[in-house]
């Protein structure tokens, strides 16, 4: 019996999960990650811990557990004049952090940089602290899937999932983009994305991100799927966070935004007979 059968539907049905990454990162970010809630499809979503703006995100998260979401544990901070490091003292994990005590900014400095045992007590103590400010996550998931630096780290994320009981993000596609094998990283008892879409430069740099959503959706195979999308507002606050990064930038993630509040994608979804499902349901399967 595959995954959809579990669920009570036919193994044929097309499942889809519509996750909206970095809630926390910035008022704007949670501000767009609500609207896409409660007037579009997204119906998952995580939040960074980290990040100034997790507060604001996890009162909402408090006060609606309607809307499925986890932690989307955070390891690096990509942004030019915009940072943020650890949840715990610098003196606990030094590794971690470049010499002004922020986050490195790629996922290879992090490899080069960090040890296995500070990077496990700090994705430990950013659970603890979800928990701690009263969160119910469904999932733990990983921002620029920095997990995914070396197989010590990716079992580090495979075991904190085991440890709290929370299904962890794990994909064929997600592991290749960080640099893994998946045939020699993901184990036979994963509970694995069948397909992970999420749009790439090209995408957005021609004009074609919002018709790459569509393709997805008109294409999507049965099984179960997830969309990565990072919604936010093209205003001061987002454009000041994203200088001089417009892959993910501002205009990116209101582009994002207005796809998924969009009536042409809500219609899409009916008229390809597409399922909607959240890790909150995969939870209670995932052992």
């Amino acid at each position: 019996m595959n995954l959809s059968e579990k669920l009570g539907f036919n193994k044929t049905t097309k499942l889809l999960m519509i996750h909206a990454d970095d809630a926390g990162l910035s008022h704007s970010e949670n501000r767009a990650t609500i609207e896409s809630l409660t007037n579009g499809i997204v119906n998952s979503y995580s939040i960074m811990v980290p990040c100034p703006w997790f507060y604001e995100m996890a009162v909402y998260a408090k006060s609606n557990p309607q809307h499925d979401n986890g932690v989307h544990l955070t390891l690096t901070c990509e942004w030019e004049n915009y940072k943020f490091g650890p949840v715990l003292p610098i003196s606990e994990v030094p590794s971690l952090v470049n010499e002004a005590g922020f986050f490195y900014k790629s996922r290879e400095e992090l490899r080069r940089n960090a040890t296995t045992e500070d990077i496990k007590k700090e994705l430990k103590a950013q659970i603890e602290k979800a928990y701690a400010f009263g969160l119910s996550p469904t999932h733990i998931d990983s921002h620029m899937y920095s997990v995914g630096i070396n197989t010590e780290v990716m079992n580090v994320y495979r075991a904190l999932g085991k440890e709290y009981d929370l299904p962890v993000l794990i994909s064929k596609e997600i592991m290749r983009m960080s640099g893994l094998d998946p045939l020699v990283n993901i184990k036979e008892d994963d509970l694995v994305i069948d397909r992970v879409h999420y749009g790439v430069f090209k995408d957005f740099e021609t004009g074609l991100l919002q018709e790459y959503y569509s393709n997805v959706l008109d294409k999507l195979d049965a099984g179960l799927n997830m969309i990565l999308i990072h919604p936010a507002y093209n205003d001061d606050e987002m454009k000041g966070i994203t200088i001089n990064h417009p892959n993910y930038g501002s205009e990116w993630r209101q582009i994002d935004l207005e796809s998924f509040t969009s009536e042409e994608i809500k219609e899409r979804i009916k008229k390809n007979n597409i399922q909607l499902i959240t890790w909150g349901e995969i939870k209670g399967l995932w052992k």
